[in-house]
């Protein structure tokens, strides 16, 4: 199919990668809690973004270009896991009354959730490796062959945060009736961000 060799494989396979807990998955719960339906589907299409980024930086070889020059794979990745301590450790010191929705400005949950997915290298070596097991040897890949992948890939994206931060938002009533609730639930959240910052500096 368009010089894809198994197009529902490759669909249930990004199924599984969505699913997968991390960074990206965090930050759609926290901007839901944080802004409610809006800056969940703001932060939806930040992480869309930010993969639709990297996927086109994978084709292009620039995931080759990182592991050729490993001090240059290494900036990106302190970087990314510098920027997602910071996030945790703020939200672990935000005041106890703080209002759990918050008025802030949906570009502001797009452009954060679109840096968790750029500053995670991981990503771009796995769209590197993953891209050419779907590719038909048959055919020679075109841009169109790249195109719908990468379209396919935003299509479920899209899906599987709208799904993900109506949920939440259904859940977070609940929990903005128990301010104990909400307080934990914000901790929890800021030590993953940590948590998945140290394991991002320190995996090789």
């Amino acid at each position: 199919m368009f010089g894809i060799s198994d197009y529902p494989a490759f669909v249930l396979a990004i199924l599984v990668f969505l699913a997968i807990p991390g960074p990206g998955n965090l930050a759609l719960l926290v901007s839901t809690a944080k802004g409610g339906v809006r800056g969940g589907l703001a932060a939806t299409l930040g992480v869309m973004a930010g993969d639709q980024v990297l996927i086109w930086l994978a084709v292009m070889g620039v995931a080759a270009l990182l592991t050729t020059w490993p001090a240059v794979f290494a900036a990106v990745q302190w970087l990314g896991a510098l920027y997602l301590a910071v996030l945790g450790w703020k939200m672990i010191r935000s005041p106890q009354g703080a209002a759990p929705m918050l008025d802030i400005p949906a570009g502001q949950y797009f452009r954060q959730s679109c840096f968790i997915t750029l500053f995670n290298p991981k990503a771009i070596v796995f769209y590197m490796a993953f891209f050419p097991l779907f590719v038909d040897p048959q055919q020679m890949p075109t841009v169109g062959t790249f195109g719908l992948m990468a379209l396919t890939v935003a299509l479920l994206t899209l899906g599987y945060g709208v799904a993900l931060v109506l949920l939440a938002h259904r859940l977070s009533s609940r929990v903005r009736a128990h301010p104990w609730a909400a307080r934990a639930l914000n901790t929890t959240a800021g030590a993953l961000l940590i948590g998945f910052g140290c394991k991002l500096a320190l995996t090789k």
